[in-house]
C-alpha cells in the first residue's frame, strides 16, 4: 500500500510544477506580445515618413527628417517616437511651431495594430507576420485616403510577402495563392477596363488591382471572394457616411477604395481559420 503522506507530497510537487509551467507559458505569451508593442512606435514613425513622402516623390532612405515648417533637421533624440513629442510639448525645438498630431497618431495606430492582432489571432507564433501585414495595410490605406495613391513600392512587396509566407508556412498552398493573386489582379483590371470603356473615365486605379492581387497572395482562392465582398460593403458604407454627413454623392464622387480593401484583407487574414472552416476550405 502507498503511504498517504508520500502521495500528498507528490501531489504538492506536481501542483507546483504545473503552476511553474503555466507561469512560464504566460511569460512566453507576454514576451511574444511585448516585443512587437515596443517596436510599434518606431515602425509607426517609419510609416509616417512613408505616408508623407511617397505621394510627393520625396526620398525615404537618404533624406534626414526635418521640421515641416522651418525645415530644420531633427537631431537623433528629436526623432524618438512619442517620447520626443512629449518632451518638446508638441512643438518644434527650433521654430516652436506646433508639430501636429499626425506623428503621435500614426505611432499609436501602429501600437493598435499589435493589440488588435494579439487579441484577434490566438496564434501568437505568427504575431510578427500579422503586424507586418497590418502595418503595411495601414500605411497604404492612409496614403490612399489622403492622396488617392497606392504606391507600387508597397503593394508589390506586400504581394511577394504573402507568397513568401505561404511558401514557408504552407508550401502546398503556394500554387493556390499564386492563382488567387493572378485572378484578383486580372478581375480588377477587367473591371477597370470595362468601366473606362463604358464611362470614358477611370473607376479603379491600377493600385487597387495590385492590392487585391496581394490579398489573393495572402488569403488564397477560397477567401479572396470574401475580401472582395468585404471591400465592396466597406465602399458602400463609406459612400453612405459621406451622404449622411451632408456631402453630395454622385457617380463622379471619388472614394478611395484602397482603405476598403485593406480593412477587408486585414479582417479576413486575422479570422482566416474561422472563415476557412465556415466555407469548408
Amino acid at each position: 500500500m502507498s503511504d498517504p503522506a508520500v502521495a500528498r507530497g507528490k501531489n504538492v510537487t506536481c501542483q507546483k510544477e504545473n503552476v511553474a509551467c503555466h507561469g512560464k507559458k504566460r511569460n512566453v505569451i507576454d514576451m511574444s506580445v511585448l516585443w512587437p508593442i515596443l517596436a510599434a512606435p518606431f515602425v509607426g514613425s517609419l510609416m509616417g515618413v512613408l505616408i508623407l513622402r511617397l505621394p510627393v516623390g520625396m526620398p525615404v532612405v537618404f533624406s534626414r527628417s526635418a521640421c515641416a515648417r522651418c525645415h530644420s533637421r531633427l537631431r537623433v533624440w528629436e526623432m524618438v517616437p512619442s517620447v520626443s513629442f512629449i518632451m518638446l510639448r508638441g512643438r518644434c525645438n527650433h521654430c516652436r511651431q506646433p508639430i501636429g498630431l499626425f506623428h503621435p497618431a500614426i505611432e499609436l495606430a501602429a501600437v493598435g495594430v499589435v493589440v488588435w492582432a494579439a487579441l484577434a489571432d490566438p496564434d501568437h507564433g505568427r504575431l510578427w507576420v500579422d503586424c507586418g501585414l497590418g502595418w503595411t495595410l495601414l500605411t497604404l490605406a492612409w496614403i490612399d485616403f489622403d492622396s488617392f495613391l497606392l504606391p507600387d513600392v508597397l503593394t508589390l512587396p506586400l504581394l511577394l510577402a504573402g507568397l513568401t509566407v505561404a511558401l514557408v508556412a504552407e508550401p502546398e498552398a503556394l500554387a493556390d495563392r499564386c492563382l488567387a493573386a493572378a485572378l484578383g489582379y486580372l478581375s480588377f483590371e477587367g473591371l477597370a477596363f470595362a468601366y473606362r470603356r463604358l464611362r470614358g473615365r477611370d473607376g479603379l486605379g491600377g493600385g487597387d488591382s495590385k492590392l487585391i492581387a496581394a490579398a489573393g497572395a495572402w488569403c488564397g482562392l477560397t477567401l479572396l471572394p470574401v475580401v472582395v465582398l468585404g471591400s465592396a460593403v466597406a465602399g458602400l458604407l463609406a459612400a453612405l457616411a459621406l451622404a449622411l454627413s451632408g456631402k453630395p454623392v454622385t457617380s463622379r464622387t471619388r472614394i478611395p477604395f484602397g482603405p476598403c480593401v485593406a480593412l477587408a484583407l486585414w479582417l479576413v487574414w486575422l479570422h482566416s481559420l474561422l472563415l476557412g472552416q465556415l466555407l469548408g476550405g
